[in-house]
């Protein structure tokens, strides 16, 4: 079994080298060079292929070759997501376009002055939300919660080589909790709470919900936190289209009861399964999510 252990995958040479890439040969171009290292992933990455194979047979009930083929189309499109990622970091903002889907609903959050929660996945390239909050007068502090430490060296390197200083913050779990605090101070100054819903950790507290079919493990935290604070919970997500254009989805949770945390996830599976089903290629998790498989 392979769990996720609350760190993920990659490092700061990996944005160096996008960064090289994107500056001395473009943005399209830098994609060609990602079909010898999709190529590499999908021969010799044998854990995340078994996992992916997974999650493509049992899950969305592909056949054996839109398996192979899906596979394979996953690592092109997570690499094509970085390099995006990095790319708007770099100040090539404009070289994208994008769309709005739901965004009366941050509208409607922000107008209100209490703050808000939302709830993103590790789908899409959700980090980039930030930069098109700015083209519709988003002034607003974005605080991520996360587990994950080596999103710092990443975060100053992208920083380092940004035309335009991050509005996003990292509020890190600890263990004496004292990121409650944090979140509360971030809230009562009207600024935006994110969490990632789809990533649980072994030791940590989990809540259990039906994904694609099956029951799976999700962190307790974000959903007890956001169904106890008292503010609004909005699901946001933003997917990758053709041709260098995003599309944002932004959804209000609906008919969730405070402090009802089962009620919430289970609103929030029911969401990010749709948006699996949209985009399958890019929802990121390379282990046994479902812990079923041998």
């Amino acid at each position: 079994m392979n769990k996720w252990k609350g760190k993920s995958k990659g490092s700061i040479l990996g944005y160096q080298i996008f960064v090289w890439c994107i500056r001395n040969i473009g943005i399209r171009s830098s994609y060609f060079v990602l079909y010898f290292v999709a190529f590499y992933y999908f021969l010799f990455e044998k854990k995340s292929n078994k996992y992916y194979r997974y999650y493509f047979q049992k899950r969305l009930n592909y056949g054996f070759w839109k398996t192979k083929i899906s596979l394979f189309k996953s690592y092109f499109t997570f690499g094509t997501i970085l390099i995006d990622k990095t790319a708007i970091s770099a100040g090539l903002r404009n070289k994208y376009t994008y769309e709005f889907d739901g965004i009366e609903n941050l509208r409607n959050l922000l107008a209100e002055k209490k703050g808000g929660v939302l709830i993103s996945a590790h789908i899409g390239n959700f980090e980039i939300a930030e930069h098109f909050f700015a083209d519709i007068d988003f002034d607003c502090q974005i605080n991520l919660v996360t587990t994950d430490q080596e999103v710092t060296v990443i975060k100053e390197y992208l920083e380092s080589v940004s035309v335009k200083a991050t509005n996003m913050k990292f509020i890190y779990v600890k263990e004496d909790m004292s990121h409650i605090f944090e979140i509360n101070e971030a809230l009562s100054k009207n600024e935006l709470i994110c969490f990632t819903g789809d990533r649980y950790f072994e030791g940590s507290k989990f809540l259990e919900a039906d994904l694609l079919g099956k029951s799976a493990k999700f962190p307790a935290g974000p959903f007890m936190i956001a169904s106890r604070l008292g503010v609004p919970v909005v699901y946001v997500y933003v997917m990758k289209e053709k041709n260098l254009h995003y599309h944002l989805y932004a959804r209000v949770a609906q008919n969730v009861k405070k402090r009802d945390s089962q009620g919430l996830l289970n609103s929030y599976t029911q969401n990010l399964e749709s948006m699996i089903k949209k985009y399958p290629l890019q929802w990121f998790n390379y282990f046994d999510f479902w812990d079923d498989v041998d």
